[in-house]
């Protein structure tokens, strides 16, 4: 053996092994020393994780042990037991052909009475290693067995991982809502008006822009609990109602898809030529100003295309923009001096919530019962109901459905009644994204705008229509 190398005496202990007996550091110290020196093994250094799982090798000591030993200074590393190099298969094995072999390293476990340095040594650590490992996993497996069963009842899945509004109850092992319940209701209504999550983040005090993503995705909030992929009733009470959930799920999948220019240019996307039915671009026209091009004239995109003669002529942008803009805050004072549209349907969609709260609460109960007695009775009763929850749910969502485009122009009501308030203190992306939500198209013909809105103009007499 080369007597400049060291022999590493590594020790590890876990948080809870350190009540074990004989886990202990010193414990460990003594019974590795006294081993070395038995063997002859007069030269040692010691490498000691303390409070750290061996489920990895990502650990402080080991990592400097690896390092170590690829630069040659380590002749052999020895542990109490097996399990305190590494509680995994794949990473002892790591160790053991990738580390220690490659640098002439010999490993020693005591307990096991384990040398590497032996064809037999070699064998024993494979097969105790696998032991190891499969104790593992059935342990991983029945602790997922039981949180399963625990879910299904109705119950959260511990109080580790509680959701933002919520406080966990140990003795009942559910959620109860909290003093920060009325911000998560916030962070939806605000989300449903148009904002973003940065901006709900920065107006609710939030810690963080992505907090404010994770409680609008969290179904838990509806009352819901969802693990492994499965969704279960929970017993906890909801924060928000299932149509709000649903709905700003919906509006989620809406924003992500409608693409607004990044640019600075405030009509992109919506400019739409009168003459060929091609789309329109800005082109800079001098040093400061653009117009307003129709894409069948730029050569360079043959894909936008729609007619090689379009003759239609070019605009000045600031001209079309400051026409928009005052056709847009004057259609937002129309609907400042009106109350706000009414939704049809909204009463069956109210008699089908009450049902579903009913049928709900009625399952709840059932689980309650079955809790205490497994009773087949009970459990066909469950899934009786459940099966008419499911059926009420689907009511709702083809009432929803209906409803949805009105219940979209509700929320942008409100918007508009207080934009020629908040209009000029919004950024340019601001204004972008509710033009978009509000306006179809822009067709310029020959000079001349035409606006097509997704909401109807509204005149005092009653009777609608679009510029």
């Amino acid at each position: 053996m080369n007597k400049t190398k060291t022999a590493a005496i590594y020790i590890r202990v876990s948080t809870e092994a350190q009540r074990e007996e004989g886990y202990s550091i010193d414990a460990q110290k003594e019974m590795l020393t006294a081993h070395c020196v038995s063997k002859g093994i007069k030269n040692y250094a010691y490498y000691i994780d303390g409070g750290f799982t061996g489920s990895n090798i990502e650990r402080p000591q080991m990592q400097l042990l690896i390092s170590d030993i690829k630069q040659g200074k380590i002749s052999h590393v020895v542990v109490y037991k097996l399990d305190r190099l590494s509680r995994s298969q794949k990473d002892t094995l790591y160790l053991i052909e990738d580390v220690f072999n490659p640098h002439g390293v010999d490993f020693i476990s005591m307990n096991e009475s384990m040398d590497t340095s032996t064809p037999l040594g070699r064998l024993m650590l494979g097969i105790l290693s696998a032991f190891a490992q499969l104790e593992r996993e059935n342990i991983r497996e029945r602790t997922r067995m039981g949180m399963r069963e625990r879910v299904k009842s109705g119950k959260w899945m511990g109080g580790g991982r509680t959701p933002f509004g919520y406080d966990y109850d140990e003795i009942t092992g559910t959620l109860v809502p909290n003093k920060d319940a009325e911000r998560v209701r916030k962070v939806y209504e605000l989300y449903l008006k148009g904002h973003s999550t940065g901006h709900i983040a920065q107006s609710l005090g939030l810690k963080y822009d992505k907090l404010a993503y994770q409680i609008l995705t969290r179904k838990s909030n509806a009352g819901y609990i969802q693990y492994n992929g499965e969704e279960y009733l929970g017993k906890h009470e909801p924060i928000i109602s299932l149509e709000t959930y649903e709905g700003t799920m919906r509006y989620m999948k809406e924003r992500s898809v409608k693409k607004v220019s990044e640019s600075n240019y405030l009509l992109t996307g919506l400019l739409v030529c009168g003459r060929c039915g091609a789309k329109m671009r800005y082109q800079k026209w001098g040093k400061r100003d653009c117009k307003l091009v129709c894409y069948s004239q730029d050569k360079s995109k043959k894909h936008l295309v729609k007619d090689e003669n379009c003759n239609n002529p070019k605009i000045w942008a600031t001209d079309v923009e400051d026409l928009v803009v005052k056709d847009f805050l004057e259609l937002s004072f129309e609907y400042s001096k009106l109350a706000p549209p009414k939704i049809s349907n909204m009463s069956l969609l109210e008699v089908l919530h009450d049902q579903y709260s009913s049928i709900a609460q009625k399952l709840r109960r059932l689980y309650n019962l079955y809790a205490e007695s497994t009773d087949d009775i009970l459990l066909e009763s469950i899934n009786t109901t459940k099966k008419e929850l499911y059926n009420i749910q689907l009511q709702i969502e083809n009432e929803t459905e209906k409803n949805k485009s009105t219940g979209g122009f509700a929320n942008l009501h409100k918007t508009l009644t207080e934009l020629p308030e908040t209009w000029e203190y919004m950024t340019i992306k601001e204004k972008k994204v509710l033009l978009n939500d509000c306006i179809n198209k822009i067709t310029i013909t020959d000079g001349h705008v035409v606006i097509d809105y997704k909401l109807s103009r509204i005149k005092e007499d009653g009777n609608d229509d679009n510029k």
